[in-house]
């Protein structure tokens, strides 16, 4: 028997591979505080789901379709006529209705709702585990080519164009990134909860790293730690599998937060007594 036909296993090994991807690119989310931006393409899913349902589209196609068009879309229209919260709220809110009325008018089709909207990570088949590390590898790809570009773009956009950097090209670029972790990783973690993984691993990492680089580093290896954690502790509670992983990567925020006070605190007394 081949150790993938064990389902732990290759929830683990879906876990892993999402956490590889969003941790690095949910730093830009936090530098660029964009977390309404994330909650918008990642609620854009159960459009896709609709419209993958509805013309046999492969799902993963149409999540990614879906997020793309509400990524662009509101990239476009946000500052335009309300201001950006306001924009991103709607947007946020507006696509998950929308998704899941699409989705109770489908006819003679049955939905897997929970699976959608909370993930499904222990019942990752092998062919799912094969798009969410090919689809992981095509995204972490993009974000090394662009790191400095983005990078840039992120910190200022007067500095990027001063080195030659077009900071509405770098912004499509993690708009796209942004749309294809949403596509392989809502089976992992669904649609409510895709934003929690970019942005709470990151926001841990931020407490340790020097570097930007650094910072993704750490912000993978929180993600992959909370994903292997949250399903231990699924296993051993019977709780969601989805929902524990954020929360052990809650908890691990926590951890990093108080470890970061008290050296902080040791240093200042060290600093004192010197």
């Amino acid at each position: 028997m081949s150790p993938l036909d064990d389902f732990l296993l290759r929830a683990v090994l879906a876990g892993t591979g999402v956490a590889l991807v969003a941790g690095p690119l949910g730093c830009f989310v936090v530098w660029r505080r964009m977390a309404y931006f994330g909650d918008a393409t990642a609620h854009a899913a159960l459009i896709g789901v609709t419209l993958a349902l509805a013309t046999e589209l492969p799902v993963v196609a149409g999540v990614a379709l879906a997020a793309l068009a509400m990524a662009l879309t509101v990239s476009l229209a946000t500052g335009r006529t309300y201001a950006m919260d306001t924009m991103l709220g709607v947007a946020a809110h507006g696509a998950l209705a929308a998704g899941l009325v699409a989705l109770s008018l489908l006819p003679g089709v049955r939905v897997d709702l929970m699976g959608y909207l909370f993930g499904d990570i222990l019942a990752v088949s092998r062919s799912d585990l094969l798009v969410i590390w090919a689809g992981g590898a095509l995204i972490l790809a993009l974000l090394v080519w662009r790191w400095r570009g983005l990078l840039l773009a992120t910190l200022s956009a007067d500095l990027a164009a001063a080195a030659g950097i077009a900071a509405a090209r770098e912004r499509l670029v993690l708009t796209v990134a942004l749309a294809l972790l949403v596509a392989v990783a809502l089976k992992v973690v669904g649609a409510l909860l895709i934003t929690a993984m970019l942005i709470v691993p990151a926001a841990a990492a931020r407490a340790f790293a020097p570097t930007p680089e650094a910072m993704a580093v750490v912000a993978a290896g929180i993600g992959a730690v909370a994903s292997a954690g949250g399903l231990a502790a699924s296993f051993r509670l019977d709780s969601p599998a989805g929902p524990s992983i954020v929360v052990a990567a809650v908890v691990l925020l926590l951890l990093a937060n108080g470890i970061a006070a008290v050296a902080r605190r040791g240093g200042g007394r060290g600093a004192g007594r010197g």
